[in-house]
């Protein structure tokens, strides 16, 4: 047998070398970790089909936040539950400064100001029929939309954070906000946008949390079909355009070919969004032992960040920091 004289397997033999020749590497500054925020005060639940993640009021939520920085997560994406007595067709909570979702982001910042707060821009939340856009006859309605997510956008630049996150997928909407945040005196607020969400069955859980589904219907006509590839760079082409700092993809594992084509085609930072129907899929194998939640947990972490992303909004973010050594 003629000797090999490529023998790959040297840059595998040893955990030192391993380390030395790694190529992708995950760590806490690549992470925002999703809170889900309750009225009312010490309150506290499960998300049933999410296990480890709570919904929580605002002084708990400061608790949490305040462990997680000790862990070295800096980045938080804040989600209002909002009970049904508070919605309406126009989702006119989601800019009154009383509210207490915006009440609960001043107090955020107040208290952890070196803490980075992104906040989440589309009517959904806050409607009453369930759709990220206005609703007449059935239909959403564009640019009827867009008025409202400016006066959303710019009640939440107005609490002092620092990223939004609109994720409505309305034509023109980071255009519209990034001219109402700048016409404001707000020119620093980072835009994060959804730039291709795609109309998924991963979602559920997270509709689960903060009882946000849609009242008839589907999302179809405004996010993405799962079945288009190129149409993301059209939507990031006109993302960036309008003034976005980052664009993200949205779910994350199905879609690492989207996260692959924005990174090749951008520069700008690319993020994605591990869902939470892909953190409860990891979370119910593990339970049932058919898999190493931790070990799984950490590759797909690791496989999100090795197709391009450079920012990943993940459940995960705080069992990843604690798995890590001190």
């Amino acid at each position: 047998m003629s000797p090999l004289i490529q023998r790959p397997r040297r840059n595998r033999k040893s955990e030192a070398i391993r380390a030395m020749v790694e190529e992708t590497r995950v760590t806490t500054d690549d992470l925002i970790f999703p809170l889900f925020l309750v009225d009312g005060k010490n309150q506290r639940s499960e998300v049933g089909s999410m296990p480890g993640i709570f919904r929580l009021s605002v002084d708990l939520m400061l608790k949490e936040i305040a462990e997680c920085l000790k862990l070295g997560i800096r980045v938080f994406d804040v989600f209002p539950a909002v009970e049904d007595q508070w919605k309406d067709k126009t989702a006119t909570k989601s800019y009154d400064p009383n509210f207490f979702y915006l009440k609960a982001l001043r107090q955020i910042k107040k208290q952890f100001p070196e803490a980075c707060i992104m906040t989440d821009v589309a009517m959904d939340p806050y409607s009453s029929d369930g759709h990220d856009g206005l609703v007449k006859d059935g239909k959403i309605l564009n640019d009827e939309t867009l008025e409202i997510l400016g006066k959303m956008a710019l009640a939440q630049a107005e609490t002092g954070i620092d990223i939004l996150g609109p994720s409505d997928m309305m034509d023109g909407r980071v255009g519209y906000i990034r001219k109402t945040l700048d016409e404001n005196g707000f020119a620093e607020v980072s835009i994060m946008s959804y730039t291709a969400k795609y109309a998924s069955g991963f979602y559920n859980p997270f509709r689960d949390a903060l009882d946000s589904a849609p009242k008839f219907g589907d999302k179809k006509t405004y996010q993405m079909n799962p079945a288009n590839r190129r149409e993301a760079l059209i939507e990031a082409e006109h993302d960036t355009a309008e003034g976005a700092d980052f664009l993200m993809v949205k779910p994350a594992l199905a879609y690492l070919d989207i996260i692959r084509l924005l990174r090749d085609n951008s520069s700008l930072p690319i993020a994605a969004y591990n869902v939470s129907g892909e953190y409860a899929m990891i979370k119910a194998a593990a339970q049932k032992g058919w898999l190493d939640g931790d070990r799984v947990m950490k590759e797909t972490l690791l496989s999100i960040k090795r197709a391009g992303a450079d920012v990943i909004l993940t459940y995960f973010a705080k069992e990843f920091a604690s798995s890590q050594p001190n």
